[in-house]
């Protein structure tokens, strides 16, 4: 299983060094086209509570409550390297469903899931298919920050 270790941003941008230029530029993407969406490295949940461990770097933060009464905190759109790829999750709807759905086909990604797409190398996305998704997020969150608290009670 592949596992980041890094413990901050810096570590975990330099955490991969052949894929480390691709974050960059997928990071000056994501910042122009959102720049309310504060950037910040996210550690995961502790083991034992609710929530995903994967580390990530996060855009905008929300907290959503869990079953066992507690809240967890999470980014709005957040970026992972994994094993094969790196991974765009993102915890806003649109019309009630899944926003990443509305983009298949046109972000140039390699595999398309309900709420996250995942590539290779930034040079396969399409720039402007994924500047476009990730302006239309910062909208709809900074019109309605709930909305990424209904989209996680409806999964």
């Amino acid at each position: 299983m592949y596992r980041v270790t890094a413990d901050s941003l810096e570590s975990y941008l330099d955490f991969d060094p052949a894929r480390k230029a691709d974050l960059r530029r997928l990071n000056d993407l994501i910042r122009a086209a959102a720049p309310g969406l504060k950037r910040y490295f996210h550690k995961g949940t502790p083991a034992g509570e609710a929530g995903m461990r994967m580390r990530m770097i996060g855009y905008g933060k929300f907290r959503y409550a869990v079953k066992s009464g507690g809240t967890v905190e999470w980014p709005v759109l957040g970026v992972a390297l994994q094993k094969n790829y790196i991974s765009i999750y993102v915890a806003v709807t649109k019309a009630d469903a899944p926003i990443v759905a509305a983009y298949a086909g046109k972000l140039g990604e390699k595999r398309l899931g309900r709420n996250n797409f995942s590539f290779e190398r930034f040079d396969h996305l399409s720039a402007a298919g994924v500047s476009s998704l990730v302006a239309e997020i910062a909208r709809i969150f900074a019109s309605d920050p709930e909305n990424p608290i209904r989209y996680m009670q409806a999964t």
